[in-house]
């Protein structure tokens, strides 16, 4: 015979904190997530790799500090020699943080708290970007403290370091938008990894095709744009129009400052409308 239990049920009357603590709470697990924490051993092994990677020529340029008196990796061009590494880091992890989501359809039920569909992606760029910013700071850092140490000749180099560190934190919005957003439009982390590097390898490969046609040609002033087609060179090239750091393109030159400064925050934000867009279609399925 079964037996019927009157357990009671009792309205919850403890704190509520908020809209805010959910999409703060929501950011930390993504960024948890995204470096591996909390979960699997084989989870933490690529970024916890590519992070180690990132750290090697830093390394290597503390110890010539140490010997020669001189740093020969310039803090303002780290990012572009290293795109490849923070290229892959990108498309390893944007997958993780925005396929399980949509592959078992779990977003209503993030939309049922009291988090909107802006909050939710906000979340997710978020932990995206201090992701990535982590990945290029930390070695940049690294140098600047070894810098200050080893004491080298003449004036530190405050200036570069501060402006390299502001551009890192623009690359990694930049990165993360699109990153996200192109991973989004699948729910197969395989196929999200794949989207998000041959973006990369295009944008990547691009650009001495159409400099080299545009410059053989005899339209150098025209050649230059095809830098911005890649988003670390696009990146220096504000930082060398804002800071007055050097170029680090292959040919050492870039389009007016106030256009690539246009282009960068328009890619931004289409980047961003273009998540969002996702998602909503996403939810109201």
């Amino acid at each position: 015979m079964s037996e019927i239990y009157d357990i009671g049920y009792r309205h919850y009357d403890g704190p509520r904190l908020g809209r805010g603590y959910s999409t703060r709470a929501l950011t930390l697990h993504s960024l948890r997530g995204i470096f591996g924490l909390g979960r699997p051993a084989r989870s933490k092994i690529m970024p916890f790799s590519l992070a180690t990677i990132m750290l090697v020529p830093a390394i290597v340029n503390i110890a010539l500090m140490a010997l020669l008196r001189r740093s020969e990796i310039p803090y303002s061009g780290y990012a572009v020699i290293m795109q490849a590494v923070v290229a892959i880091f990108l498309a390893s992890q944007a997958p993780t943080v925005v396929a399980p989501d949509l592959r078992y359809r779990v977003l209503p039920l993030y939309l049922s708290r009291p988090v909107a569909i802006n909050e939710y992606v906000g979340a997710k760029v978020a932990a995206m970007t201090a992701s990535v910013f982590l990945l290029i700071a930390v070695p940049l850092t690294l140098m600047y403290v070894s810098e200050l140490v080893i004491d080298l000749p003449g004036p530190p180099a405050t200036g570069e370091y501060a402006g390299s560190m502001t551009m890192a934190l623009v690359l990694a919005l930049l990165l993360s938008a699109f990153g996200l957003a192109l991973a989004s439009f699948t729910p197969r982390r395989g196929l999200g990894v794949a989207s998000v590097i041959t973006v990369y390898l295009l944008s990547f490969a691009a650009v001495p095709v159409i400099y080299g046609t545009l410059a053989s040609t005899g339209n150098e002033s025209q050649a230059a744009w095809a830098w911005l087609i890649n988003p670390f060179w696009l990146v220096d090239s504000v930082q060398s129009w804002v800071f007055g750091t050097p170029p680090h393109s292959i040919e050492g030159d870039y389009p007016n400052g106030p256009a690539s400064a246009a282009i960068l925050v328009v890619l931004i934000c289409a980047g961003l409308a273009a998540l969002a867009l996702r998602y909503r279609k996403a939810a109201a399925r």
